[in-house]
């Protein structure tokens, strides 16, 4: 996909910032309000939620608003009801968790890989909408993204991460799989959809072909589905600093220094 398809960069910048900081305000109404706030991120291997995530989150307080991503299951917790380690995972009042990849493991991964039986696959079609009815009728907002994008562009995006050093640790034996699989994950995603679109937990589709209006229209909705308000920061003034009372520093010599590696280039 060539640059003339996407968003510009600097109109990009620009309104990424302006949303990131709605974000920071979103953030002191939920700290303020004692609000509980859900946000799940699925969709296809490289569709963008973990750089979309991190946007996100770049510039909130992690004390407030957290990233879950969880691991493959112990075998502990293979033998407890599916969703109990996803619970430990929940918003107390006053935070934010966003979840890279969620529950939805099993309607996804789990079921096409064979990593479920069909009892538990059923099984989880079932409870799925009853857990997400539960946690909304106990006053959590949960939003659920599901980030698209096409058969080509998901390949030209493994074949850039499989080309650049720096980011080959993101092709994963089981994204390679995922490009055989195709067809049923699409249908696995289809089913999935039918029976947890639900009134009180939808699902919002983000198409990502072009990964910076992914990230904009995302935060945009997200924003949008919030009824929060600005809340006025406490007033705050620095003290001043008071007299010295004769402390000196030890000399630098008695500890280990960590070597200039930047005078080399402020010698340029």
């Amino acid at each position: 996909m060539g640059d003339t398809k996407r968003v510009p960069k600097k109109r990009y910048e620009k309104e990424l910032l302006r949303l990131q900081a709605e974000l920071v305000k979103l953030q002191e109404w939920v700290r303020t309000e004692q609000a509980r706030v859900v946000v799940v991120f699925e969709g296809r291997d490289a569709a963008g939620k973990g750089s979309t995530i991190k946007r996100v989150a770049e510039y909130l307080n992690p004390r407030v608003a957290r990233i879950a991503a969880l691991p493959a299951p112990t075998e502990r917790q293979k033998t407890q009801w599916y969703f109990q380690r996803y619970v430990e995972h929940l918003p107390a009042a006053g935070e934010i968790v966003l979840f890279d990849r969620s529950w939805y493991n099993r309607a996804g991964v789990e079921r096409v890989m064979g990593f479920c039986t069909n009892q538990e696959y059923a099984r989880f079609l079932h409870q799925c909408p009853i857990f997400e009815r539960l946690l909304v009728e106990d006053g959590v907002l949960l939003r659920k993204y599901w980030f698209s994008v096409s058969d080509s562009e998901q390949e030209n995006r493994f074949r850039s991460r499989l080309e650049d050093p720096m980011r080959r640790w993101k092709l994963s034996p089981m994204d390679l799989e995922s490009i055989t699989r195709w067809e049923d994950y699409s249908r696995a995603k289809d089913e999935m959809f039918v029976h947890t679109d639900i009134p009180e937990a939808p699902w919002y589709v983000v198409e990502s072909e072009d990964k910076r209006a992914a990230r904009l229209n995302m935060i945009a909705h997200l924003l949008s589905t919030i009824e929060y308000r600005e809340v006025k920061p406490p007033s705050v003034e620095l003290p001043a600093r008071p007299p010295s009372q004769g402390y000196e520093r030890p000399p630098r010599e008695l500890h280990a220094q960590v070597p200039d590696h930047a005078a080399a280039f402020r010698r340029r």
